[in-house]
């Protein structure tokens, strides 16, 4: 049996965190060790805008500490990440130079709908218990040191997700600032809170009912796995019980309780901060139950290594929530469902036909087929100029799981679809990445232009790739001369990139009425 050993580390916005991993056999992965620092980059960053030499040495000297760690455990891999406090940090890019040079270390930066998505990845981690809550009406609350992530699931689908910047450092350095009285701590919590939160319910929740509630955290979700027997599975808590929790947080003096709960004492204020915000939004939602089940981002990162490896293999479809996210994106600026789902249909049936031609990879088409569901959402503000209006609203609004680069790809598809192409070295864009675009915005106006009527004609059409050319079967007896049109006005492009001749043909004859 083969056993893999991996590493996962997060440079936090409170702690340097690793976790080595075990994987043996399908879907059998196991924490052998744990190693955390404390080290609030976050209290730099959202206070001063940058991270001081002083916190950089003691990264520098913690992850070299980790790099030996790594070395006793043999590990093969490992994935190292940083989150907001240095994702926001303006000397970001000096300090990922630094940590390199000085432990040898490579550190991506995560954005934060990448971030999201990996820690989605680690609740499902949880295997069965979180396919058997997620087919319920579920959040999951992902609360960080910089902001909060709220997304919404109805039977096992993205619903909605939405950041708030009301993460657990952040409202601390509000409190240390303004220098709220300890008397005073949750009254402005939860008016710092509510003040987002009651304009977020008017969008996103409305008359939703919300069952349950998952909270991922690194501080009060440990606390909840504690008080559960270390049973992550049972750290589910009802009203009651939350309560319960809430009252031993409020109680006594900060060492008494920091003690009661077996808690370092200088953590204990960001578990109270995030205690109340998951409290305020339990009850905003309606909330029966909340499950805390102690994951973090480095299970997350863990649970996608596997899958790459082909050493895990998930049942949630991971890649159809990007595609809800798209398609809710889309209802929210009154795009046409009908029209985007042909849209979809007719460009994957051709990037699939042309596979030998475009070299492109499953990643590509799912950037594809975003592009054809988010075609129009311009139109919202614009009917003239749908592609830059469209670009902006794309560049504006996370999608869970893509990078900023990658949301860039999509918006810019987007964009070149209604308008001019902008040829290579007049963008800014690497060459691969215009490759890309140029291959995927050639299918993306030669699909649009064979549905401009908007009436869906050719919704069973078939695509051949013969030496060089594509052969295009409509099997309609629908008036298509505005397609053909169309076709013919956008096919010079698909022609130049892809050195392809498409030719449609129409199967059924036109039925003339006498």
């Amino acid at each position: 049996m083969s056993i893999r050993t991996f590493a996962a580390i997060v440079a936090g916005s409170f702690e340097l965190t690793m976790k080595i991993f075990e994987f043996s056999g399908k879907n059998n992965m196991r924490e052998i060790d744990h190693v955390s620092r404390r080290l609030a980059l976050g209290s730099d960053t959202y206070a001063h805008g940058r991270i001081c030499s002083e916190k950089l040495d003691e990264v520098c000297r913690t992850l070299k500490e980790f790099a030996g760690i790594m070395k006793a455990y043999k590990v093969e891999a490992y994935k190292a990440y940083g989150t907001s406090a240095i994702r926001e940090a303006e000397n970001s890019i000096i300090l990922q130079d630094q940590i390199a040079q000085r432990t040898g270390i490579q550190m991506e930066i995560l954005s934060n709908s990448e971030q999201r998505f990996l820690d989605y990845k680690s609740v499902a981690s949880k295997g069965e218990s979180f396919r058997r809550i997620i087919e319920e009406k579920t959040a999951i609350l992902d609360i960080g040191g910089g902001s909060i992530q709220i997304s919404l699931f109805d039977n096992d689908t993205l619903v909605s997700t939405q950041n708030l910047r009301l993460g657990v450092l952040r409202i601390q350095e509000y409190m240390t600032r303004f220098e709220v009285k300890p008397s005073r701590r949750e009254f402005f919590i939860d008016e710092m809170a509510m003040a987002q939160l009651t304009g977020y319910k008017k969008l996103y929740l409305k008359d939703k009912e919300i069952q349950n509630l998952i909270v991922i955290d690194d501080y009060l979700s440990p606390l909840a796995v504690k008080l559960s027997g270390g049973n992550s599975n049972k750290a589910v808590m009802d009203s009651a019980g939350f309560d319960k929790m809430m009252d031993r947080l409020r109680t006594g003096n900060p060492a008494q309780a920091a003690k009661a709960l077996g808690l370092p004492e200088e953590k204990l204020p960001l578990v109270f901060i995030s205690a109340v915000l998951t409290g305020r939004i339990a009850e905003l939602m309606g909330a029966e139950r909340i499950w805390a089940p102690g994951v973090t981002l480095c299970d997350g990162i863990a649970y996608e290594y596997a899958e790459k490896i082909k050493m895990f293999r998930g049942e949630h479809d991971f890649e159809k929530d990007i595609i809800a996210c798209a398609v809710n994106i889309s209802k929210r600026y009154m795009g046409s469902r009908k029209r985007s789902e042909t849209l979809d249909n007719i460009a994957v049936t051709i990037f699939d036909s042309m596979k030998k031609a475009h070299g492109l990879g499953k990643r590509d088409l799912l950037y594809l087929r975003l592009a054809a569901i988010l075609h129009d959402c311009g139109r919202y503000i614009s009917m003239v100029n749908i592609g830059e209006t469209s670009y902006d609203i794309i560049m504006a609004t996370e999608i869970i799981g893509l990078s900023h680069a990658e949301r860039e790809m999509v918006a810019n598809i987007v964009r070149f679809n209604h308008g001019s192409f902008i040829y290579y070295g007049r963008e800014g864009l690497d060459r691969e990445t215009y490759l890309k675009i140029a291959k995927l915005t050639a299918i993306l106006r030669l699909s649009s232009g064979l549905d401009r009527s908007h009436k869906q004609k050719l919704k069973g059409m078939k695509a051949v790739l013969k030496d060089n050319q594509l052969f295009l079967t409509a099997d309609t007896a629908e008036d298509i001369t505005l397609e053909k049109g169309f076709f013919r006005e956008r096919m010079e492009f698909f022609r130049e990139v892809f050195s392809v001749e498409p030719i449609l043909k129409q199967k059924k004859a036109l039925q003339v009425q006498k």
